[in-house]
């Protein structure tokens, strides 16, 4: 299903919803299976960081989730030393939003598939439940075309309750969801 024009969106891999402020013990376990696939992934790399400032408790997402995370600049906003290494090696390339989906990298990746088709799209990372789901929904309606895959393995929500219910939304909408069984 993946080749050289498939891009891999690698969604919030960063500290503070690893092992920080949010952090979850499925979280930790996906990460070295994260490095395994941006590593060794045919296409094309991106990803997303979750980007707040310091007035994020006053916002309207802070006061629905009054945790502070992922502040600009924080070692909580960044993502873990050996997934830089590999994103890095990648070069690939990060899109930074304030909220659940990235408008930016919707926008990207529609430009791109006009002047040269994306064959698929996989997306991996955190939470499944919030901002994997949010960027698959927003990239289904965005590029309508093109396959896009969750590979459930790599992805992490804010509970098992929450991972499962957005892989059954995401099913529904037609995103096929691999590795659920892991």
């Amino acid at each position: 299903m993946f080749d050289e024009n498939s891009v891999l969106v690698a969604v919030d891999m960063q500290n503070d919803f690893i092992t920080g402020a949010l952090g979850t013990p499925r979280a930790r376990i996906i990460l070295e299976r994260v490095c395994e696939l941006a590593a060794t992934f045919p296409g094309d790399v991106v990803y997303t960081l979750d980007t707040h400032d310091r007035d994020y408790l006053s916002t309207y997402e802070g006061t629905q989730l009054p945790i502070e995370h992922c502040i600009k600049g924080t070692q909580g906003w960044r993502v873990p030393d050996r997934l830089m290494k590999v994103l890095s090696e990648r070069r690939a390339h990060a899109f930074e939003k304030s909220t659940f989906a990235s408008i930016s990298l919707a926008d990207a990746l529609r430009d791109r598939h006009a002047k040269r088709p994306i064959s698929a799209v996989e997306l991996v990372g955190l939470c499944t439940d919030i901002c994997v789901v949010s960027c698959a929904l927003l990239l289904r309606a965005t590029i309508p075309e093109v396959p896009l895959a969750v590979d459930a393995s790599c992805c992490a929500g804010s509970d098992p309750q929450g991972h499962s219910a957005a892989l059954k939304t995401m099913k529904s909408c037609q995103v096929l969801i691999r590795n659920a069984d892991r």
